[in-house]
Parts: C-alpha cells; structure tokens; sequence
C-alpha cells in the first residue's frame, strides 16, 4: 500500500485562503513570497500526517481527536487551537487529506480551545515514521530541545524540531533498510565529505572527516550539521519508503553547488525508494536544479506557488515555471545587469 499525499484540501488556514490539490508527485516544490504561508503549509500536512502515523500504534487507545489536537498545538504553538484559524475569515478553518487509502478531515472555529471539531476517523492509522526538517540545523541545539519538552515542557521549540531530535536519539543499525538507502547515503557522505556521530558516554555530537578528523559539533559548519541529519535518519532506520520528508527552506546554510548536491540525493530518494518530499523555498538555485530535475520524466516534481491576493498556482514543472516572484526578480536583476553593462 501506497502511503503517499495525492489530495489536499484546505480553507481559512492561517494565511492560506482556499487551497486543493491532487497532483501531488514524488518530489513536491512550495515557492512563494515571505509571508505566504510556506512552512505553515508544511506544518498543516506534517500535522495530519504524524496524527495519523501514531493514531491506533502499538497499544495506543487515544481517538484521533486527541492525537491530532495536541500535534496541532505543539506543531503550532498556539494558546487556543482557534488561533489558527484565518483572522479574516468569517466560517470555519476546514482540512482534508487523503495518503494513499487513509482519508481523515477536521474543523476549528475560531473559538475553539483544546480539541479539534468533527475530526473524520480512518479504520487505521498510517505506517512510517515521517519528519520535518527545519530551515534552523538542530544538532546544535539536541539537548537544549529535549530538555525543553521532556523537563519543561513548554513552548520554544515546537513538535518539528521536537520530533526531529527524538529521531536522531536512535542508534544507527544495519540490515535490509540500511541497504536500500545506501546510495544515497553515499551522496550525502559526498557532500559533506565525512559523517556526523553521536558520542553516548560524552552525550556529544561530532563531526569526522574522511581523513578521521574529529571535530567538535560547535565548530562544524551548519551546512554539513543540515546534510548529515539525513543520513542519520537513513542509518539508524526511522525512515522508509512508507515516509513522508518535508524540509522547510532547504536552501538554508547552503552553497549553490551543496544545494545542488542535496537535491540530487532527494532525487534519488524519490525516485528509487518512492519517498514523498515536500520542500519550501525562495531559492532560484533550488528552483532551476528541480526544474532541470523535472525534465527527465513527467509527474515527478510538482510546483506548488502561493502569493498574495491571487490564487494558488499547481503545476508539473516537467511543463515549465509558474509564474512567481523569485523568477521575476531574477531575470529583472539580469536585465539590470545588461542595462549596466551596455
């Protein structure tokens, strides 16, 4: 079974109006300007899905409701899940996903407190773990983080980063898992020329180079801390081909060529293992290397483009570019560049 987004439908979602979609594909590109509500997007999708990953697992008896209610409070950080809700809007903030079988939808009014309203309940829950990068590298903060919520438990770092250092905690293993993501863990190695392991006895991250150099975590660029999160989550067997990866500003901390590097190893965990990737960016480098990616086959990478006051633009960027902002003011600069020269 398929564990895969292929519909979205959602209405008065903090500042996304009216949003539906069912051309998702293996890699799935969100664009637009500040504001637009690009990583919020992201969140409203990893929300429903981590909901339903730990609906009905193992010995867990909560309702959806229950699982769903506090993903959104944690992921989002609101003091009343109403809040959510598009200031504006006069009727309900509305959510609908279907992942391969699996449909649920859900309901807030502005008014709403601590639980979700006429939340739909599937037979089962989803298989998989999946995760969400932040735009922000977490191995820094790692203990700073779980402090927070299993001692303090409050509000700082939400679920994203939250869950993202519960999966790095787990040990890397070996065997058939392992095995499958090998070539691109491969690619990763390559770009960050050497791995990033986690010192039990000293509870310390570091870095070690091909040449079997250790390094400090604090003195490792952001880049390579950002690129080796995944391979940790590929070596210690939290992700699969039942995952859904969602990274928010993949462009952070990185230079053109690593980006370019990253986007060829997410290619390869699309296209071999049939992963799902959800990526946001204002990136041009990001955009012209998955468009490049896009022409090798149709239905592969999808463009998702929101703006202000105008209607969310869905595209296969197999067939070209949307119209958007961050293309617009790359070729104005070129032609400003011309003008200069001439």
């Amino acid at each position: 079974m398929s564990y895969r987004i292929e519909q979205l439908a959602m209405k008065n979602y903090g500042v996304i109006g009216d949003l539906y979609c069912d051309k998702f594909s293996g890699i799935n590109l969100i664009i637009g300007e500040n504001g637009t509500g690009k990583t919020y997007f992201l969140k409203s999708l990893y929300s429903a899905v981590r909901a339903l990953e730990e609906y009905k697992r193992g010995d867990d008896i909560r309702s959806l409701n229950d699982v769903l209610s506090e993903k959104l409070r944690w992921t989002f950080q609101v003091d009343k899940l109403g809040d959510m809700v598009t200031r504006t809007a006069k009727d309900e903030l509305e959510f609908g996903i279907k992942i391969g079988e699996l449909k649920t939808k859900y309901q807030l009014s502005a008014d709403v407190s601590g639980k979700v309203e006429t939340v739909t309940e599937p037979a089962k829950g989803k298989e998989g773990n999946s995760i969400f990068i932040p735009a922000k590298e977490v191995l820094s903060l790692y203990s700073i983080i779980l402090e927070s919520r299993e001692v303090d438990k409050v509000f700082g770092f939400d679920d994203t980063y939250y869950d993202l250092a519960k999966a790095l905690r787990i040990s890397p293993s070996i065997g058939e898992k392992s095995a499958m993501f090998a070539k691109a863990r491969k690619m990763v190695g390559d770009v960050i020329d050497g791995k990033v392991d986690y010192d039990d006895h000293k509870g310390k991250w570091y870095y070690k180079n091909r040449s079997n150099q250790q390094f400090s975590i604090g003195s490792t660029s952001e880049g390579v801390k950002k690129i080796a999160i995944m391979d940790r989550l590929l070596s210690n067997r939290y992700l699969d081909e039942n995952s859904i990866i969602f990274i928010d500003e993949i462009e952070a901390a990185l230079h053109p060529e690593a980006i370019c590097q990253y986007l060829d190893m997410v290619d390869n965990i699309a296209g071999e293992m049939g992963v799902q990737v959800f990526i946001s960016s204002h990136s041009y480098f990001v955009i012209k290397k998955l468009l490049l990616i896009a022409m090798k086959r149709e239905n592969h990478v999808t463009c998702i483009s929101l703006g202000k006051n105008r209607d969310v633009q869905i595209c296969d960027l197999h067939d070209g570019m949307p119209d958007n902002s961050i293309i617009e003011t790359s070729i104005r600069l070129y032609e400003q560049e011309i003008e200069e020269a001439l």
